[in-house]
């Protein structure tokens, strides 16, 4: 389950709960040569994280089960029966290579392939053995989407399409058109890449007598550039991938509705109840939608900050460094509480809170590529870390005291806070960047931050 997927999946949602109408899971299971096991499973856990429960169907069951494809043949034969009966289906009689050899003349002679020129004129009766396809009654089409708004296309579009294949099982094109109906759906969403195939359903709609639900097609997820459609090249990951991670479900499904849909506000934070309140078809942009990871971590980064940090701290349980575990709840607490204003997704933790748990080695790199420090020599250096060791070794680390005793520092030495402050973070958390200074000191205790800068002070 990927980005774009899912989110065709969130905007189907968000339609039902807006509407007070149902959201509906059916399993697509009858492409037995590409099915993936256990990929069921996959896709109802990645739509559980982000909260997308359905009102109807797969292991919740409901009035037009069963839901999955595979459950539903005979339905499919029922229905095959009657477009043959209206004359409007045929037994396929042709072999794999003649097939490839009408497709090898219509490419020789630089003609579309379509196979209602080749239908045969006395099909054998059908008995399941071959294919089963559609007898096409080839016409223009103009139709209203939802999203899109008025499209078209020509003849050329309709073809006589495979219905059930010769292994038993219906197609895409036909399995789901007989489930819309009896289903009840009046409102199915799709992605872009089936808009061409969209001409051939309204012919397979006319030649069963049923009236099409509203058509809803969403524009291609783009890469990063914007200019070809979001792969795994671009770093598309599958959604679970994303709560390994420690993603928050709120802000993945904040982003992915956001992603070609807006307000009409500069709104960028929403709620799941803010979405259905104000989600609407008519607001979903034609054009593709640029994936922009730095925005979803902007945006996860925003609901991290909104937890409360006993939620916060509930949350990242399974996410903080081996070396934490010796730790109290209240320690870890604290930690938290001066990270969490940083953390953008939770696999950060370990690398943002290790120095609050371990004694890191001393990293000379750190203060000779500081663009201000490097300028002092390790003498000068020393003078300055010497003198700051006495200050705080007279601090009762309390966060107002140190802020006093670091102040006072910066008159007794005459340095810029870019200069002694970066030395003292440096050396007590040996990290290029830390939360607030004094804060950070408070929490560490002044045993150890001591300890740390005599290390530092060995070294140089």
């Amino acid at each position: 389950m990927h980005v774009g997927g899912v989110r065709t999946a969130l905007f189907a949602w968000l339609l039902a709960k807006q509407s007070g109408g149902q959201f509906l899971l059916r399993l697509e299971d009858t492409d037995k040569v590409r099915e993936v096991e256990g990929s069921g499973e996959h896709i109802m856990n990645s739509l559980r994280w982000l909260g997308l429960e359905w009102d109807e169907g797969i292991g919740v069951g409901g009035p037009h089960g069963p839901y999955l494809q595979s459950e539903r043949l005979a339905t499919y034969q029922e229905w095959a029966h009657k477009l043959i009966e209206k004359d409007r289906a045929y037994a396929d009689p042709f072999s794999a290579e003649e097939l490839q050899a009408f497709r090898d003349a219509a490419k020789a002679a630089k003609k579309p392939f379509l196979f209602r020129d080749h239908r045969p004129t006395n099909p054998p009766v059908w008995d399941g053995s071959q294919p089963l396809r559609l007898k096409s009654e080839p016409k223009a089409y103009t139709w209203h989407d939802a999203v899109m708004g008025e499209l078209s296309a020509g003849e050329e579009a309709v073809d006589d399409f495979i219905l059930i294949k010769s292994d038993g099982y219906p197609t895409y094109n036909f399995a789901h058109i007989i489930d819309d109906l009896l289903m009840e759906c009046t409102h199915v969403i799709r992605s872009q890449e089936f808009v061409a195939s969209v001409p051939k359903f309204l012919n397979l709609y006319e030649a069963l007598g049923i009236t099409p639900p509203v058509l809803a097609t969403l524009p291609y997820v783009m890469g990063p550039d914007g200019k070809k459609k979001l792969s795994k090249r671009d770093g598309a990951k599958d959604i679970l991938d994303y709560a390994g991670e420690g993603y928050l479900p709120a802000a993945m499904m904040n982003f992915l509705a956001t992603l070609g849909w807006n307000d009409g506000t500069e709104q960028e934070i929403f709620s799941a109840q803010e979405l259905i309140e104000k989600f609407s078809l008519s607001r979903v942009q034609k054009g593709g939608a640029k994936f922009d990871e730095q925005r979803l971590l902007w945006m996860n980064g925003s609901h991290i900050r909104q937890l409360s940090l006993d939620d916060l701290y509930t949350k990242v349980a399974a996410f903080w460094p081996p070396e934490a575990a010796s730790y109290s709840e209240s320690y870890k607490k604290q930690v938290l509480s001066l990270v969490q204003e940083r953390l953008k997704f939770f696999a950060e933790l370990p690398q943002l809170t290790i120095l609050f748990f371990a004694d890191l080695p001393v990293n000379p790199s750190l203060w000779q590529d500081n663009k201000q420090l490097k300028k002092l020599t390790p003498a000068e250096l020393k003078d300055l870390l010497e003198q700051a060791k006495t200050a705080l070794a007279r601090s009762d680390f309390s966060v107002t005291d140190l802020s006093a005793k670091l102040n006072s520092l910066l008159a007794q030495t005459g340095q810029k806070p870019g200069i002694l402050f970066s030395l003292v973070r440096i050396a007590t958390t040996q990290a290029p960047a830390s939360p607030a200074l004094a804060e950070t000191l408070a929490v560490l205790t002044k045993p150890v931050a001591l300890r740390r800068i005599d290390a530092m002070l060995a070294s140089l």
